[in-house]
């Protein structure tokens, strides 16, 4: 098999990525006993403690045709860390993640799998105005991400992903952090820049989709993308927008629907075939669509069905 790069195949084709992780761990109804240091919720460590769980859910996502999969370090910036006990092994527990879902890739021969580094958001809003979450000094954040990008770069990911975006200026940050770590370990990765939006198409507080893209666009990502919140059906109008631009490569992957309240519990109830029906009518709309998976409430079965749709845009 010839090797490709990241940013090769994301000039050929439409690359799919994984679905949910936060669920699919549920499944194993882990108990205190099973986190590091007995840290109930800390799914990022869970790679340490229970590394066969998180290979197996790789597993199942590469075999349902996934071409990526996200290493299990959403939370694995350093003041998210911090919260855990663990945040002086920064970069050697992203490191680790992203070596562990190298490994899962190896196993599958017929084509090149690919490694993306999860970055998520840090829990602070630097934007705000709010006496605790908007009052986390910039360069602290900037470092908490800078150690992340580090260490998943070192373990060899193909692209960084900063993703589950609430706060434009933490984007920036974490856009920044990237860049600084690339130049650190002397290597370039595909550096992609999501944003979450409600169903208005709005951040958090309040950015909406136009001034998120202006604001990082020019920054050297290399591909812009919405991930999060709400279903497919919500986030057209701003996917519309952002093709319209014809400037970047966009990813798309939202949730299974909008979520549900049942029983004081987020379900999310769009099926496989709904959810792949809507992506397939926006590859066939918005051909600067080059990402597609699944978020919040998705499973291997999103992910199977995902492959179908691309599969056949090829045969088309």
């Amino acid at each position: 098999m010839n090797k490709e790069t990241f940013a090769e195949a994301l000039e050929n084709r439409i690359l799919l990525f994984d679905g949910a992780m936060g669920t699919e761990i549920q499944r194993y109804q882990p108990n205190s006993e099973d986190f590091p240091d007995g840290k109930d919720g800390f799914n990022d460590g869970l790679s340490t403690t229970k590394p066969d769980w998180i290979k197996e859910i790789h597993r199942k996502y590469l075999t349902a045709g996934a071409d990526c999969i996200e290493t299990n370090t959403f939370g694995s910036n350093k003041i998210k860390l911090d919260e855990y006990g663990f945040g002086s092994q920064t970069v050697e527990l992203n490191q680790k993640n992203a070596e562990l879902a190298r490994s899962v890739c190896d196993e599958f021969t017929d084509r090149q799998r690919f490694v993306i580094g999860s970055m998520g958001p840090t829990g602070y809003l630097p934007s705000s105005n709010d006496a605790d979450l908007g009052q986390m000094p910039l360069s602290q954040i900037r470092d908490a991400f800078e150690l992340q990008a580090e260490g998943l770069i070192k373990g060899n990911a193909d692209a960084l992903l900063i993703e589950t975006s609430q706060d434009i200026l933490e984007v920036k940050l974490a856009v920044e952090a990237s860049h600084i770590a690339m130049e650190k370990t002397g290597k370039k990765v595909t550096l992609i820049s999501n944003v979450t939006l409600d169903q208005y198409g709005k951040m958090l507080l309040g950015t909406n989709v136009q001034s998120a893209y202006t604001t990082v666009s020019e920054m050297g990502i290399d591909v812009f993308g919405l991930n999060c919140s709400t279903g497919p059906i919500e986030m057209e109008p701003s996917i519309q927008w952002l093709n319209d631009q014809k400037h970047k490569p966009l990813l798309v992957i939202p949730n299974a629907g909008m979520p549900e309240n049942v029983g004081g519990q987020a379900v999310y109830k769009m099926t496989p075939e709904k959810m792949a029906s809507a992506l397939n009518s926006f590859i066939e709309e918005y051909p600067q669509i080059n990402i597609i998976g699944g978020c919040c409430g998705t499973d291997p079965e999103h992910i199977q069905q995902l492959r179908k749709i691309i599969d056949q845009q090829k045969k088309d």
